[in-house]
């Protein structure tokens, strides 16, 4: 057999959109812990394509998220991030910035905000189905549901919506100028300062409010209360608003998933959970940087080299999930690392959850006939992005 050469370049380009690299399966197989070079500026970097060195590195504390540290991987923007953006911190700020807002994401929390979810579906639904077929999933779903529960959850107002959208969009263009994309986070920032300030005059029942009120006690200043209101809006939109989009793709290409949410919504937690691991959206995956020489895989890694974890090469591993290109919800439970894994595991992965249960038996039972309206070679992917998806996604009923 001829053998394996390490990819020159990081991330692999796919050949089919709707799966991960084949390149990645040969390296889970014969060089799990592969060197590579990041394709945007040329760095070195181990790329970890296995699950269980996956789960190795992002359970290591050796291996560091601290995006200031020499060696750590695909500087995205011109600075590195602000004050309060815990997931490029190590403990002990992450531990405390983390704390301050954990309370919020637990689980009878996140269900008190079911109802308003589940309005807010109704509503989207009502508007999609009231106007002109083919219509754009993306726009009519996959975009404003998400901004909506964050917009909720932290008590900004909806008006504001297209400002928001239109920031996490360039943050994600991997075409982007990095200066660019730095423009936009100070716009993004500054608008949430100017929001951070109105709550502290006038407080309501909000996630912003709380944190502001309950700032001296959670010892964060009030630059981090601003930074982790801008963590929270930029990642609970744009990764959920993409699993809508290719997660719905795929319902509609398998026909008898969709009927099953349409005759049992109960089935849902079951699909959910089996999309997220097959379409696993964080493409550029987990980045981290050795802090100290570290065996994986059988590779030494020395302090200061950077590391990619692929999570989507993770989450198909035969070894943990058989026969892992198949769609399939009934498998046996497995942990899958769509949302992370360790200390940095998502901290609003309950709340993702919970749109994706409610959206898709509600779409599949309001809209029975739902199918795509362009042949699926015409759907635009976003191989251009840090986060896979599709641009957009016409259907008809």
């Amino acid at each position: 057999m001829e053998s394996l050469s390490p990819p020159d370049s990081y991330p692999v380009p796919r050949t089919d959109p709707l799966h991960p690299a084949p390149q990645y399966a040969r390296l889970r197989e014969e060089c799990p812990v592969a060197p590579s070079r990041l394709d945007f500026d040329g760095s070195d970097v181990w790329l970890v394509t296995r699950h269980a060195d996956a789960c190795a590195v992002l359970s290591d504390p050796r291996f560091s998220s601290d995006f200031s540290k020499e060696g750590f991987p695909a500087r995205m923007t011109v600075r590195p991030p602000g004050p309060g953006t815990f997931i490029r911190m190590d403990p002990p700020d992450h531990t405390r910035l983390r704390r301050a807002v954990v309370d919020e994401f637990k689980r009878k929390p996140v269900e008190r905000l079911r109802p308003a979810v589940e309005g807010i579906v109704q509503g989207l639904l009502d508007e999609m189905l009231a106007g002109p077929a083919p219509a754009d999933l993306v726009r009519a779903l996959a975009l404003p549901l998400p901004t909506l529960v964050v917009c909720e959850l932290l008590g900004v107002p909806y008006d504001d919506r297209d400002f928001f959208q239109q920031c996490t969009q360039v943050i994600g263009d991997q075409s982007a100028a990095p200066d660019g994309r730095q423009v936009v986070r100070d716009e993004l920032r500054g608008y949430l300062q100017r929001l951070t300030a109105e709550r502290a005059a006038r407080p309501g029942d909000d996630l912003i409010s709380r944190l502001v009120l309950r700032r001296d006690r959670s010892g964060v200043t009030e630059d981090e209360v601003v930074g982790i209101v801008t963590l929270l809006m930029i990642a609970g939109f744009e990764t959920i608003a993409n699993q809508i989009g290719i997660g719905t793709l795929m319902l509609l290409l398998d026909p008898g998933l969709a009927e099953g949410l349409r005759r049992d919504p109960g089935e849902a937690p079951l699909v959910v959970e089996e999309l997220l691991r097959h379409q696993t959206v964080i493409d550029y995956g987990l980045r981290r940087v050795a802090t100290e020489d570290c065996e994986v895989g059988g590779r030494t890694i020395r302090a200061g080299e950077g590391v990619v974890v692929v999570v989507s090469s993770a989450n198909r591993d035969p070894g943990v999930f058989p026969e892992p290109d198949r769609l399939d919800p009934h498998r046996p439970p497995r942990d899958h690392l769509a949302f992370g894994y360790g200390l940095h595991q998502c901290l609003g992965q309950r709340l993702a959850r919970l749109q994706l249960q409610v959206l898709w038996p509600a779409l599949f039972r309001r809209a029975p006939g739902l199918r795509l309206a362009v042949p699926l070679d015409e759907v635009p992917f976003r191989t251009d992005m840090f986060v896979h998806g599709v641009h957009r996604l016409p259907v008809a009923w």
